[in-house]
């Protein structure tokens, strides 16, 4: 049996994360949808469309979709709610590149930019919702602050992202499929393991959801909520606007 008892990898942190991570999701993205089809066994669909529903979308609402990589949430919610001014939002040209090849996706309101850094005015959206974008900034504080800001007073957060797994019978499975199944994928598929070592490693290291939870409140928002899926490892997060963040010192 492989070994997996050792995350390989050494993360960039800072600066020079976000350029590791435009490059590294700029080699994948012509693959991004089907390798997550297939690590999810096509459950990713329904955890992002479970997370659209969390967002309780109204008419005519400014909706930002953080992090919107091929535009999987922003086109689902333009197919939904049609009347929404909605904007996808990257950091990875080459995933917008792929999104706008999509059925309706030259339709999209697309903007490059880093979620730590969001180019909108304060209050500019009525929602807003990412999926698997936190987990891979750099400053995860700095980017829930831009979603607290860049929110209207008593509006909603939807995060969905991977979750580190907890303990119990399962977790040997869970290991060795995040471990050594989904970078042999990769390997196999793609000829490239590298992506799909960052994404458990980067699971793995990331926040419990109780944690990431915790994070939400003290930034400002309430009625925060958070449920699981796919065994722990998938989580889906909301949070309301109500007050001033408080700047951890």
């Amino acid at each position: 049996m492989p070994q997996y008892n050792k995350l390989p990898m050494i993360i960039p942190k800072g600066k020079e994360k976000i350029i590791y991570m435009r490059r590294l999701f700029g080699r994948v993205a012509q693959n991004y949808d089907f390798m997550n089809r297939l690590m999810t066994f096509g459950q990713d669909l329904r955890w992002r469309s479970e997370a659209i529903r969390q967002l309780d979308i109204q008419p005519g609402q400014r909706i930002l979709d953080a992090g919107a990589g091929t535009g999987d949430i922003s086109l689902e919610i333009s197919n939904r709610y049609p009347q929404t001014q909605l904007v996808a939002c990257d950091l990875t040209p080459e995933m917008i590149a792929v999104g706008k090849k999509r059925p309706g996706g030259n339709q999209l309101n697309w903007v490059i930019a880093d979620a730590q850094y969001l180019p909108f005015q304060t209050a500019a959206f009525d929602g807003v919702i990412s999926a698997f974008l936190i987990r891979n900034v750099p400053d995860l504080i700095a980017c829930l602050q831009e979603q607290h800001r860049v929110l209207s007073q008593g509006m909603k957060m939807v995060a969905l992202e991977t979750s580190p797994p907890g303990c119990g019978l399962m977790l040997p499975l869970i290991k060795f499929y995040l471990r050594v199944i989904i970078p042999l994928l990769g390997k196999i598929l793609l000829k490239d393991a590298e992506p799909y070592m960052y994404l458990p490693q980067s699971t793995e290291e990331f926040l419990p959801a109780a944690q990431l939870a915790e994070r939400l409140r003290m930034l400002g928002f309430d009625q925060v909520n958070y449920v699981c899926r796919m065994f722990g490892t998938m989580a889906i997060h909301l949070g309301r606007k109500i007050k001033s963040p408080t700047i951890p010192g």
